[in-house]
């Protein structure tokens, strides 16, 4: 059963207290990158290998297919939905596994929660696999209203993530939205800055949300840049992103790390809020973006949560 978003945020800050106590004590090389041996590829490969010759002309493509490379908040990579009796129940197990293997428990939980508040449920949601799971590069993809999320086995090299991924949620009430707790630990960040911090990191209009590509190291980053903050500040900009990441399986949380530790850590990130988009006029700003040199979170809030992550190493 599916928890409310109170009980959600509740589990999530404690969660997220005990993975920011330990963060600074667990090095991104203690965790390897997803592999094929990792819970939700394993799954994967189970699937894959039930899948008829007719399931597999209409969810399965080649590696390098253009779909798999697609990106949008609220789209059908294929159109069989997960609820048809175009599956099995021993298939839609298996999905539940791969899902299961992608994410935390508690990013399990509420991305049920917001499957079912966006669409009826994981039952409305479609999956594609994407070259084959006994060879050296396959990944899974898994889309719908909200979603795009990925499995891959480190199939795509040197991405976080297996490449681009959307979350969000359909709620437009920020009280009600159960990804508006990323947006509250943010501007803990906001309110920890100066005034002089503030006139930078604050912007009049967010770039659109499928400007969400990543730029290279002399791109042109809006907001204030980290490496001028105070250590405190830094610090709470890493606690923030322990928040961020949370909801994700450890091997891709410590890919990420190993990314941003690879182009000069938290000081080559710049945060940027924007005024366009306060809900409630409480200046909690609810559109806000965190980007570096092959990083970019971008999050708008309003009038709902739509939110892009893409994460790759800088070559």
């Amino acid at each position: 059963m599916p928890q409310s978003s109170s009980s959600l945020t509740r589990r999530h800050f404690l969660e997220a207290a005990s993975v920011t106590a330990v963060s600074a004590a667990l090095a991104p090389s203690l965790f390897a990158a997803p592999t094929k041996s990792s819970k939700a590829e394993t799954a994967v490969q189970e699937f894959y290998k039930s899948l008829s010759a007719q399931q597999k002309e209409q969810i399965c493509f080649s590696f390098d297919h253009q779909l798999r490379k697609k990106v949008n908040a609220n789209w059908h990579i294929t159109k069989p939905t997960i609820g048809l009796d175009f599956y099995t129940d021993k298939q839609r197990v298996m999905i539940d596994q791969v899902i299961r293997g992608m994410t935390s428990e508690e990013g399990y939980d509420r991305l049920q929660l917001q499957m079912d508040e966006d669409d009826g449920g994981v039952d409305f949601y479609s999956v594609a696999v994407f070259g084959d799971p006994s060879s050296d590069k396959f990944e899974f993809e898994l889309t719908g209203r909200h979603l795009t999320l990925r499995a891959d086995g480190n199939s795509v090299d040197k991405a976080a993530f297996g490449g681009p991924i959307v979350y969000g949620h359909g709620e437009s009430d920020p009280k009600q939205n159960i990804y508006h707790y990323q947006t509250q630990q943010t501007n803990e960040v906001f309110k920890a800055l100066d005034a002089d911090q503030r006139k930078l990191a604050l912007l009049p209009n967010a770039p659109g949300e499928r400007n969400a590509a990543r730029q290279t190291p002399n791109g042109n980053y809006a907001g204030l840049a980290v490496g001028t903050m105070s250590a405190d500040q830094k610090k709470l900009v890493s606690e923030t992103l322990d928040v961020l990441l949370a909801p994700y399986r450890k091997e891709d949380k410590a890919e990420v790390q190993s990314i941003l530790k690879g182009i000069g850590g938290v000081d080559k990130l710049h945060m940027a809020f924007y005024q366009k988009g306060d809900l409630g006029n409480d200046k909690v700003w609810d559109m806000w973006r965190i980007e570096a040199p092959g990083f970019i979170w971008h999050f708008r809030g309003a009038p709902h949560v739509h939110a892009y992550i893409n994460i790759a190493e800088v070559s």
